[in-house]
């Protein structure tokens, strides 16, 4: 009976865990999706500059950081 429910527990505790990952997942999609919008509307394509060139920098960091915890975790099959 105890035996039964260890396993029960760590099934409880597996099923979380890929919940909280592909809400992760959906969440950092999300953010790249904005954040490359917004990259891509603040540059100016004529000058080749970026309209507020500071806040460029922290939309790309946010942006680079957002796809690389995106695909981290994949594994090619």
């Amino acid at each position: 009976m105890n035996r039964k429910r260890s396993t029960f527990k760590n099934q409880i505790k597996k099923n979380l865990n890929m919940e909280t990952k592909k809400a992760l997942k959906f969440t950092l999609a999300i953010v790249a999706i904005i954040v490359g919008v917004t990259l891509f509307k603040q540059f100016d394509f004529q000058n080749l500059k970026f309209e507020k060139p500071v806040l460029a920098v922290v939309y790309a960091i946010t942006f680079i950081g957002a796809v690389y915890f995106l695909f981290k975790g994949e594994k090619r099959k």
